[in-house]
Formats: structure tokens, C-alpha cells, sequence
């Protein structure tokens, strides 16, 4: 618990609504803003990213101009493409029909990022700090987002089916991006249908598909979100030894549980980050010469 105090302090601070935003009345967060601001610079160095690579291998001749409501239709798409889709298998309407306040702040942030000069190709160095950042923005939507939206569901079959909070929390988290890459919307040339690459070989080994599930399942075990959920704890409990049969289980409680999937998600994504830019270099083995025997 110790360990995880600075972590649900830093929760506490960064999901506080802030100026100027409150003085509309809206409950804009600093955790809302760096995560809108971080997804619209990453999709501009993907855009950019694409477009030098489209012109090295085939030229200018295909290439569309750019245009601000292709670029903030994709951030649209990146951020409610999965919501859009199990809303309505859920019985409730999506965000982006009840507020305009988030969609409009995602396109205000959008504008100003592709109205900057320029932005930092993806390095080590800005990566790794932005591993962490991105471990508290997920483990807020894999935590605090989508759970309710199964759990606090009017449906009693729903609100209690732990595989359809699992299956929610897949898809919301992962709909937008695979939307995006299945019409193309991030290349610089026209619109068009290709294979996702969570479709192609190995897809499934893609982090950002199956920790969604993984870490809602953590929170929804910790806490215990779901009748399933405190059973499946307590059992493991007992089979590890940590309690007795028959002794119940305590819950953790969320914002605690929340930060355990923080420092998790965090470490996964660090742990990318030096995978993707070759940081990580193994001792080279050290060369034994046998001597032959006179």
C-alpha cells in the first residue's frame, strides 16, 4: 500500500477538473488533457511516418492533400470507433451523442497539433517517459471507463456476465484503432479497405489488443466488480495459501486497485518502448577456447 500512495495521489490530482474548462461547467480533468494531447501528436507522427514512407518506395504522384477533417475524423474514429460499436449491443448511447465537450476538445487539440510547424519524430528518449503517461491514461479507460458501462448496466444478464465486460473492454479499447486501419484512414492516399494488423500473423501478440481485457479483469478481480469476480478471488486465495476455506476475501478498493493496473500497464509499455528501439542489449557471452591436449 505504501507503494501504491504516490500513485492514487497522482490520480487524485490529474483527474481534478481545472481552468478554464470549469468555468463552463465542464469537468475537463489534466489526465483528459495529456491524454488528448498525447493521441493527436502520436497520430500526426504516424501521418508523417506514413507519408515519408509511401514517397521513398512510391513517389508523390498518389498522394492526397492533407486535410484537417480527414485528420480530426481519424481522431474521432481512433477514440469512439469501438464505443460506437458496443454501445448499442450494450443498450446505452454513446458518449459522443449526450456531450459535444470531449469530441469538441479533441478537435480543438487536434487543430493546434497539426497547426505546429513541425513535432518530434518518436525517439527513446520521448517514449520512455511517455510509456508511463500512457500506463495511467489506459488503466483510467480500463478501469474507471468502460467497467461501468457493463457493471452499472440496467440488464441484470449483462451487469453480472463477466465474459461480456471482457469482450467490452476489447473492443472498446481497440475498435477505433482497427477501424482506422481497415479503411486506411492514417495513409496519405486515398481511402481504401487493407488487413488490419491485428488480422495479420501474430496479430494477437499486439500489447495494446489483449492487455485491455487482461487489466480490466485484474481491476474487476481486485475489486471484486462482479459476483464471478470476488468467487474467482477468494478461490485463488485459498489455493495459494493465503487464506483458508470458507475465510471471505476482502476487496481492494478502486482507486487502489486502479493504480496496481497503472504500475502494470506501465511497465508493459516501458518494456515495448525498449523492445521497439533496441535498448535493450544482452551481455555478450563470453567466447571459451578449448586448448587441445598435447
Amino acid at each position: 500500500m505504501s507503494l501504491l500512495a504516490p500513485l492514487v495521489e497522482i490520480f487524485r490530482y490529474s483527474l481534478r477538473p481545472i481552468a478554464p474548462f470549469t468555468w463552463l461547467g465542464w469537468g475537463i480533468s489534466t489526465l483528459d488533457v495529456v491524454a488528448t494531447i498525447r493521441l493527436c501528436i502520436a497520430l500526426r507522427q504516424i501521418r508523417e511516418l506514413t507519408l515519408k514512407a509511401h514517397i521513398t518506395t512510391k513517389g508523390h504522384s498518389p498522394v492526397e492533400e492533407s486535410s484537417f477533417v480527414k485528420s480530426v475524423s481519424t481522431t474521432w474514429l481512433v477514440v469512439y470507433g469501438g464505443e460506437a460499436v458496443a454501445a448499442p449491443l450494450l443498450g446505452f448511447p454513446p458518449s459522443f451523442m449526450i456531450s459535444g465537450v470531449v469530441p469538441g476538445l479533441y478537435a480543438a487539440i487536434q487543430a493546434i497539433v497539426d497547426f505546429l510547424p513541425a513535432v518530434p519524430a518518436p525517439s527513446a528518449e520521448l517514449e520512455l517517459p511517455l510509456s508511463i503517461i500512457d500506463g495511467f491514461t489506459r488503466a483510467y479507460l480500463l478501469c474507471n471507463l468502460i467497467p461501468p458501462a457493463v457493471t452499472a448496466n440496467a440488464s441484470p444478464l449483462i451487469s453480472s456476465s463477466p465474459w461480456t465486460l471482457l469482450v467490452t473492454s476489447l473492443v472498446i479499447a481497440n475498435g477505433g484503432f482497427f477501424f482506422t486501419n481497415l479503411f486506411s484512414f492514417l495513409s496519405p492516399t486515398s481511402l481504401s479497405i487493407q488487413t488490419p494488423p491485428e488480422l495479420q500473423p501474430y496479430g494477437w501478440t499486439t500489447a495494446d489488443l489483449w492487455c485491455a481485457p487482461t487489466i480490466t479483469g485484474l481491476y474487476a478481480l481486485l475489486t471484486h466488480a462482479q459476483p464471478f469476480w470476488g468467487e474467482l478471488h477468494e478461490l485463488l486465495a485459498q489455493v495459494l495459501g493465503a487464506t483458508s476455506v470458507g475465510e471471505p476475501v476482502k476487496a481492494l478498493d478502486p482507486e487502489h486497485a486502479r493504480a496496481v493496473c497503472a504500475l502494470l500497464l506501465s511497465g508493459l509499455f516501458l518494456g515495448r518502448t525498449v523492445k521497439n528501439f533496441g535498448l535493450w542489449k544482452p551481455f555478450p557471452q563470453k567466447i571459451v577456447r578449448k586448448t587441445k591436449t598435447q
